[in-house]
Parts: C-alpha cells; structure tokens; sequence
C-alpha cells in the first residue's frame, strides 16, 4: 500500500542521492583498503538498500578470505574505526572528532559480533548503542544513547539531525523517552 510506495520513493530517493553515494563510497573504500593487506580475497558486490523501521540505509557486504592465520579480531583491529564513523582521513578527522565533541564515545561505533574457536567471525558496526551507567541498572539509571549522521561537505545541518533523531528513535523508544 502507500507505506510501500513510501519507501520506495525514499529508496530511490537514497540511491539517487550524490551525497549519500560519496558518503557510501568513503566508508566502503576504506573498509576494503583496511582488509585487502589481511586478505587473499575482499569482495564489496555493488552497494544496496536496507531498509529498517525508521531509516534507510546503503549498504555494502564486504566480505574476505583471509591470508594464512590472520584472525577475525586481528581483522577488527584493522577495521576499527571506519570511515563510516571517524571520517576520512581518519587520523585527522578523528584528532578534529576528539577535539571537537568534548566527550568520550564510549562504545559508540565499536565492532559487535562473534568469533568461534577456528578465529572465523562475523562483525558489523554498532551504529547506534546505548550505555547504561550506575548500579544497581534499573528505572533511574543513567543511559547514553549514541547515534549519528555521515558528515559532508555539502551536508545540511536540518538534514543531518533530522537523520540522526529517526536513527535513535527507537533506541529512544525503547527507553520510553
């Protein structure tokens, strides 16, 4: 029905997007040059769209075979933090970050996942997380919630927010806030 045809036309919307695309592209980029080193294979098939509750996202599955006994955490190492989260170049825009945000990020952005016993895993990005703080946990504890917008340089500040209050909607939500 019409909520179909909504996402629709935000998904073609987000594919047809310059920014978003180059956005994409920074993180997409700089995920393959970390693994390339580590793997014998990277694979990054065309970008697509993913499709949430709240947000739309573009989305690359990166995937690797890994070069002699590199493991998954020695891959984790070399991802984190991607450009998706700490820009590009990211040694000078995390220094910018660092300077600018005058806070810590906490876990934000970290890497979640498993690995088994044979060092094989599978991660991704916590893009939006919570920290809940104080003891005992429970009704009044403080919480943090973490979310963001990709940053560009034609980006629209209105744009940018409105972005990041519907990622944290549902973190917000959930919290009843």
């Amino acid at each position: 029905g019409a909520r179909e045809r909504e996402a629709a036309r935000l998904a073609a919307w987000l594919e047809g997007s310059q920014k978003n695309n180059r956005e994409h592209a920074l993180a997409r980029a700089s995920a393959l040059k970390a693994l390339e080193p580590l793997c014998s294979v990277v694979q990054a098939p065309p970008r697509h769209v993913i499709t949430l509750p709240n947000v739309l996202h573009l989305a690359s599955d990166v995937t690797g075979v890994v070069a002699g006994d590199t493991g998954a955490l020695s891959l984790v190492g070399a991802l984190h933090p991607t450009a998706a989260v700490g820009g590009t170049p990211t040694p000078a825009a995390l220094a910018v970050i660092e300077a600018e945000e005058g806070m810590d990020r906490g876990r934000y952005a970290g890497p979640v996942g498993w690995v088994d016993w044979h060092g094989e895993g599978e991660w991704c990005i916590a893009l939006r997380s919570g920290q809940l703080s104080g003891a005992p946990a429970g009704p009044q504890a403080p919480v943090r919630v973490f979310g963001g917008g990709g940053i560009m340089p034609d980006s629209e500040p209105g744009d940018e927010l409105a972005e990041t209050e519907a990622k944290m909607r549902p973190m917000l939500a959930a919290l009843g806030a």
